[in-house]
Parts: C-alpha cells; structure tokens; sequence
C-alpha cells in the first residue's frame, strides 16, 4: 500500500536530476552515485515566498563553496544551477509556499567504492522541489537534549554543508523515542550547538544570544534573524551556552529555511513558555515581512 503523502499535490511533481526534468518515480539517481556510495554531496533548502526564491545567492554562495571544500570536479555554474531551479519552480507552477531541496552530489563513480578518483563523469545536480509548509507546529515544540554530540571542525566542518547527517538522523531517532519534536545536539565541550535540523535563540531579559557557529551550521536564516533584530535595535550576543542558560531562559526560538522561526516550549522537562514570548513573536513578523518582499523573482532569467 503507498503511504500518503503530507500534501497530495506533490504526488505529480517533476524533478530535475542531472539536467532532465523527471516524473516523480522516474526521478533517480544510479546505484554508483556518490550520494548513495557515501553520501558524498552538498545541498541547499530553499523557500518560495510570493513568487521570490528567499536568500538565494546566500545558498548560492554556501553551495558552491561547500562543492569547492570537497574538491568536487564538474561543478556546474552559477547561472547553470539558477536555471535548473527556475525551470522546475515554473515547471511545477511553484510561486508561494514551496520548498525546495537542491542537492549537488560527486556524480556517478565508474565503479563502487570511496575514492573520489573513481568519478569520472562530474558532478549530478538534483533540484526536488514539493509544496511544503513549514514543518514544525507555529504553537510551539518541544525537545530532548541529545547525547550524540554536534561535528567540531576537528572531525567534519560544519560550514561543509554534507549529506553526511548520520549524527543528525541519531540525534532525531532519540528525539523520536522520547516523544518530542526535536533533539538539542551539544558539542563536543558540552555548549549547545543547535537541533538536529535547526539553529537556536535564547532570549533573556529581553537581550537574544544563539551559539557560535563553530560546530554549527553557520545558517542563512539565523544570519537573517542577527541582522534584523539588531536593525529592530535588538543586543544579540553569540556566545557558549549551556544548557542550564537554556532551562532558565525567558524564551527560546529555532530557524531554519525548512522550519521558519519556531517557538521551543520545553527542553528536558523544563517549561520555556507556555507560548511563544513577545520577542520571539516580533522576530518572526520580521522574518515574515523580509522574506516576502525581498528574495530572487523567479521569473528573473527570462
């Protein structure tokens, strides 16, 4: 029996795989691509507002530089990868609330195994683009604290934004277990990082701090979030949190490009807020207001 789909409107969505627009289930990759073999790729998440893609050249930018730091060869240009994203958003008539996931993978190896020196053929560009709401609850989550511990730049770059998310996927699964939304991922000294899939906020006495970015991914969306409340006259301070900030803090939000700004209700049994705090609220009204009037028009390269 197919399971159904969170929205059935992405049941007859097409997909660019390696510079073809695919059907749904047609859209593949080989058994010898480097995202199977290893999950040797990049990717980006992208949003659609009003018929702008928000921050584009910022993922653009993540991408094509997480390419670079893999020593990926083949890599297609700029202009190459904005036009296979405007040919699937308009393809798919996608001009407000879509997401979408752009994967740059090693390619297809001549044969299985892990050397980077059996891809022979370029890079694979994948643009999988699905109507998509944002993907927690606006009321608010809850989370765990993960005993798995977030990648420090000792073992794999954080800035490279991999496919590797093995240790994001555990962090999840206890989360899973444990009944709750999401799993806060420490580092290896014991700060706070972020969630398996999110940047986080704290906010105390009025005053807003996040981690640094340094066994984190630096986001697009928690860069947008430190420029606009510091516009809105704002103090956002990062530094090393721990969790006992986080326990005592008078609020506290996640971001992300999949998940927007989420209010965190409860972590590790701790009551946050029983709603989203008023500077939480404000920050996502700004977000909101950005990202709707400014972004890339999809239709720019006709």
């Amino acid at each position: 029996m197919t399971p159904a789909l969170p929205d059935p409107r992405n049941a007859n969505i097409l997909v660019h795989v390696g510079g073809q627009l695919l059907p749904r289930d047609q859209a593949k990759v080989s058994v010898f691509d480097s995202s199977v073999q290893g999950g040797d790729a990049v990717w980006e998440g992208l949003r659609v507002y009003d018929g702008r893609v928000a921050e584009l050249e910022a993922h653009l930018d993540r991408l094509l530089d997480s390419a670079k730091a893999m020593a990926f060869e083949g890599v297609p240009s700029r202009s190459q990868v904005e036009r296979a994203l405007f040919d699937t958003l308009e393809a798919n008539s996608m001009f407000d609330g879509a997401h979408v996931r752009l994967t740059l993978t090693r390619g297809e190896k001549i044969t299985s195994g892990m050397n980077p020196r059996l891809n022979q053929s370029g890079c694979c560009l994948i643009v999988l683009a699905e109507w998509k709401a944002p993907v927690y609850p606006g009321a608010g989550i809850r989370l765990i604290s993960s005993a798995i511990r977030r990648n420090s730049p000792q073992c794999v770059d954080s800035k490279i934004h991999h496919n590797n998310l093995i240790n994001n996927i555990l962090a999840a699964i206890e989360a899973n277990v444990a009944g709750v939304d999401s799993a806060l991922m420490l580092d290896v000294n014991g700060f706070v990082s972020e969630t398996n899939d999110t940047n986080v906020f704290l906010a105390k006495k009025g005053v807003l701090y996040t981690p640094h970015a340094d066994s984190c991914l630096p986001g697009i969306t928690r860069a947008m979030v430190i420029k606009l409340a510091r516009e809105d006259g704002a103090t956002v301070v990062e530094k090393n949190l721990s969790l006992t900030e986080v326990y005592s803090a008078d609020e506290m939000f996640t971001t992300g490009t999949m998940g927007e700004l989420t209010p965190v209700l409860e972590v590790d049994g701790r009551r946050i807020g029983e709603q989203a705090g008023e500077l939480t609220g404000r920050m996502q009204a700004l977000h909101g207001n950005f990202v709707r009037k400014n972004g890339t028009p999809i239709k720019s390269l006709k």
